[in-house]
């Protein structure tokens, strides 16, 4: 690990205006992802800023009928909270899907939403990879690319987004709110939040400079039977291959939203227009341009099994 000074905001404008002003700066919260990457000098800070002690770990209704979510609630105490255990159960079953207990006792709703990639390439600093230095190719293109996307990718990244939270959150239409480094503050839709890899596979979302989550505001409950699949290749403490994350209405009417296939928590318009239809439909409607290769094309089978099991469980 490098050497990093470190300082603990007073404010979240503070925390924003120094990490803006400070070349190499980051923010630090449960640090779950983070110190890894920095022990692995995948991630070389030069400042870190500690926003753990800035009141931002509270759970509180909104005006509009939802969740108001802080940056810093613990994963461990979201998937706990009873109006998210109530009303968001998917996003409950998607934290309780993913880590160990300890990491989701330290791991934060902004940390979640900003881990990186878990592509063996990414983190084998002798083989290139886009995401970590750009301009130097992508390993996984011609290498082992068995857990990696299938969808969302381009020639210059196949890397699969990790988060199992991230992608109940994508189904739930939440808001990402920040605050920059002039103050200003903003709610982006998280279907914008994370940015596919295109060109420039190392720009993963959509923050500027400085820029610090507040919080995650989520809009009116629902209603229906929240399902979330996830299938690894062990039982805990795996990253999934194909996750699912549903909500199905009495009517027939369902929505959707996939993990471990893409390059972002993935979801289409097409595939929820397809719920009455069965699986084999949401499924097709899904995988739309996929573009696999010889390694996870398993995943489009996969994918397609994983919503029949959840459309048999249902009766639909």
């Amino acid at each position: 690990m490098r050497p990093f000074t470190y300082s603990r905001a007073a404010s979240v404008e503070e925390a924003a205006k120094t990490a803006a002003a400070t070349q190499g700066a980051r923010f630090i919260a449960g640090g779950t992802n983070l110190l890894d990457l920095m022990k692995l000098q995948i991630e070389t800070p030069t400042h870190l800023i500690d926003v753990n002690h800035l009141g931002l770990d509270r759970i509180e209704p909104t005006a509009e009928g939802g969740l108001k979510i802080g940056a810093m609630v613990r994963n461990t105490d979201l998937a706990a909270d009873r109006t998210v255990r109530r009303d968001y159960a998917v996003l409950s079953r998607a934290l309780l899907a993913g880590a160990s207990g300890q990491l989701r006792n330290k791991a934060t709703t902004g940390g979640n939403l900003l881990q990186r990639t878990r592509c063996p390439y990414f983190y084998d600093t002798r083989m290139p990879c886009n995401k970590r230095q750009p301009g130097s190719g992508c390993g996984a293109l011609k290498g082992m690319s068995r857990s990696l996307a299938i969808l969302g990718t381009s020639d210059a990244c196949i890397a699969q987004h990790p988060s199992d939270m991230a992608v109940a959150l994508r189904l739930l239409d939440a808001q990402v709110d920040t605050v920059g480094a002039d103050g200003g503050r903003r709610s982006i839709p998280i279907a914008d939040f994370h940015l596919l890899p295109g060109e420039t596979p190392h720009i993963e979302n959509a923050l500027k400079p400085g820029e610090l989550i507040t919080s995650v505001t989520l809009p009116k409950p629902l209603g229906g039977t929240h399902v979330y699949r996830k299938v690894r290749d062990r039982a805990s403490y795996a990253f999934a291959l194909v996750s699912v994350a549903a909500v199905f209405q009495k009517d027939g009417r369902a929505r959707f939203a996939f993990g471990g296939i893409g390059a972002k928590p993935w979801r289409t318009d097409a595939a929820d227009a397809a719920a009455p239809s069965g699986a084999a439909a949401v499924a097709e409607a899904a995988l739309s341009g996929a573009r696999p290769t010889a390694h996870n094309a398993f995943k489009q089978q996969l994918t397609a099994r994983t919503l029949a099991s959840l459309y048999r469980q249902k009766g639909a």
